[in-house]
């Protein structure tokens, strides 16, 4: 089982560039970078919410649960 994170897919729905995402959110787009690929170990719901308020979307947009198969 894994979280995935879909903020490239709503980035560009948004038509919105990551460091300006970054900037709006306050956050370094090395962190931000960190949360785009997956690296991060979890998120503050502070930053979750400031990213959907930015993006227009909900938690569920970015935020993925796949199970893997045995």
């Amino acid at each position: 089982m894994s979280i995935i994170i879909n903020l490239d897919i709503m980035l560009a729905k948004r038509q919105m560039k990551s460091n300006e995402l970054a900037q709006k959110i306050g956050i370094t787009t090395a962190n931000l970078s960190i949360l785009k690929t997956g690296k991060a170990k979890a998120i503050r719901f502070s930053t979750l919410q400031a990213i959907c308020e930015v993006l227009d979307c909900q938690p569920g947009d970015i935020l993925e649960y796949v199970t893997s198969d045995k």
